[in-house]
């Protein structure tokens, strides 16, 4: 964080894309700040969604602006913070602004004086005593989203990924998806005094992920593996009567009030054993971080699945086999090593090799197709999967975090042999996997 300039200050993310002018009457001007306690009196409960919203009063909206804008003679508010407003302002200034606040938090006494008179106050400096102090007042004063977000920031502004190397810092964040991708590419440099905290955050996210996602994953593809085991010649006990009275209303003779059923439809005897197989074969390169977070956990509830043989294969320019981990998905993530190169066809010739009911058999590859190893390789190995009757999938990311950069002539040489490749949000993935195992056209999302 430099001196004070002549320059503006950063502004601070606004969430409210509405806020123009700060005399305006326009709505709360951004989640950060909105979210800030306010000093003279306690925040007021929500109105019901039918009750219009009141007007924000001026000096309101200046106070809100203040926070945003992060104060100095450029904001045009005139505004002096005290009390818990100070405190917050402090919290954002550390994170967001160039140069120090008259009334931030000190989050770091042992800096020197910015060469303008006044001391500095904004900044976290290199001590985990001033972060975790820092970490706190953020969770005190936002709600856990807004939190993350500005944790995020911290990570990628102030390069404290190193001090997530400390059991104190780690005690204090807010886990979330990439915090867990920042602590596994920091695995090898951790210490021991730090591996249980870690491992107690990354447990933390993926129960959560398993939580919100595992009912309904086995659900649906329970469901798809029932339907898939329709028969057209059903044992009498087998028959489905609903859907075969269906399946023959044109048969219908009012006169004999009856259907003449020529097509039976049931279900096959229920199999004891495996009917399907999935392979998820992820890239781990630091890119993909999230992905291989969500794709650990869904491999994990796959393998919960008795009639689902599941495997789970991870790759860089080596491959590591993980499905002997399965059953618990922090082991696997621990297992994982994100960064280094890439070598996709490599990967993909270990999971054919593995493949044994290629007509039962369903490839997930995540990756974003920037390929290192041979350059023709991918193609021709999904080429020969397709044409041993093996399915074949290509996310080109599993997160909330949208569509990757990725190789677009690879997915487009893909999309030539009938394998979209698209990202997938954790919520469409079991409709992906459901059409997948009944062999039906993938609900691919819209761009």
């Amino acid at each position: 964080m430099a001196p004070t300039t002549s320059a503006a200050p950063t502004p601070r993310p606004s969430g409210d894309p509405s806020m123009s002018d700060p005399t305006a009457s326009a709505p709360a001007p951004s989640a950060l700040v909105a979210s800030a306690p306010t000093a003279s009196a306690p925040a007021a409960s929500a109105p019901a969604p039918s009750t219009p919203t009141p007007p924000v009063p001026a000096d309101e909206r200046l106070r809100r602006w203040r926070l945003v804008l992060g104060g100095g003679d450029a904001d045009g508010t005139g505004r002096v913070l005290t009390g818990t407003d100070a405190a917050v302002d402090g919290a954002l200034a550390a994170l967001y602004d160039r140069h120090p606040d008259d009334h931030g938090h000190d989050y770091d006494r042992d800096r020197t004086s910015t060469g303008t008179g006044r001391s500095r106050t904004a900044g976290l400096g290199a001590s985990v005593p001033s972060v975790v102090r820092w970490l706190g007042d953020i969770r005190a004063y936002f709600p856990a989203p807004v939190v993350q977000v500005m944790q995020r920031d911290a990570i990628d502004r102030l390069g404290l990924a190193t001090l997530l190397l400390e059991p104190e810092m780690l005690a204090a964040v807010e886990p979330d998806v990439r915090l867990v991708g920042t602590l596994l590419s920091l695995r090898d440099a951790m210490p021991e005094t730090t591996r249980e905290t870690a491992r107690a955050v990354v447990r933390k996210v993926a129960d959560d992920l398993e939580r919100r996602l595992a009912a309904r994953t086995r659900a649906t593809l329970t469901g798809a593996l029932d339907r898939s085991a329709r028969t057209s010649r059903p044992r009498h006990r087998d028959i489905d009567w609903d859907r075969t009275i269906r399946a023959n209303l044109k048969n219908h003779l009012p006169e004999h009030r009856t259907v003449v059923p020529e097509r039976l439809v049931g279900h096959a005897r229920a199999a004891r054993g495996v009917r399907k197989e999935v392979v998820l074969c992820v890239d781990q390169s630091g890119s993909m971080a999230a992905s291989v977070v969500h794709a650990a956990v869904f491999a994990a509830v796959l393998a919960s699945l008795r009639t689902i043989a599941t495997r789970l294969v991870v790759f860089d320019t080596a491959v590591a086999d993980l499905t002997d981990r399965l059953d618990d998905p922090v082991d696997v993530l621990f297992g994982t090593r994100l960064g280094g190169g890439t070598d996709i066809d490599r990967a993909l010739a270990h999971c054919q090799a593995g493949i044994t009911r290629p007509a039962d058999t369903v490839v997930v590859l995540i990756s974003d197709l920037y390929e290192g190893g041979a350059r023709d390789g991918l193609t021709k190995r999904v080429a020969a999967m397709k044409a041993s009757g093996t399915q074949v999938v290509v996310l080109l990311a599993l997160s909330d975090e949208g569509t990757p950069a990725y190789d677009r002539d690879r997915a487009e040489a893909l999309a030539a042999l009938g394998v979209p490749a698209f990202a997938c949000t954790p919520d469409l993935f079991p409709e992906i996997m459901a059409a997948a195992l009944e062999k039906r056209p993938l609900p691919i999302p819209a761009d």
